[in-house]
């Protein structure tokens, strides 16, 4: 069974850095094309970042391009979202998220695209 467990969320200033990793068990996790959404209690889930299997793409939308970087060791079976240049609006629960697809260049933006998710971590950015 696929376990994906998310950690390092946490209260932070306007402005602060805060870095999230993902651990993900049961699985072959260099198979797995991965991502980050984030949703809050009146938005549906979004699309934060994501990442190819070996690394080599990402993609961003631009509400956090520039800000963001997602990246993944997969030695470590880990996933990373440095998040820089925090703002309130990016107040939400945090998910990351296992893709098995594996056409285009392993970059998926869907919530559909995604097959196992984690429980999520709290990211809350005061004013």
């Amino acid at each position: 069974q696929v376990q994906l467990v998310e950690s390092g969320g946490g209260l932070v200033q306007t402005g602060g850095s805060l870095r999230l990793s993902c651990v993900v068990s049961g699985g072959t996790f260099s198979s797995y094309a991965m991502g980050w959404f984030r949703q809050t209690p009146v938005k549906e889930r979004e699309f934060v970042a994501c990442i190819s299997w070996s690394g080599d793409n990402t993609h961003y939308p631009d509400s956090v391009k520039g800000r963001f970087t997602i990246s993944r060791d997969n030695g470590k079976n880990t996933l990373y979202l440095q998040m820089n240049s925090l703002k309130p609006g990016d107040t939400a629960v945090y998910y990351c998220a296992a893709s098995t697809r594996d056409w285009g260049i392993g970059l998926y933006t869907g919530r559909s695209d995604y097959d196992y998710w984690g429980q999520g971590t709290q990211v809350t950015v005061s004013s």
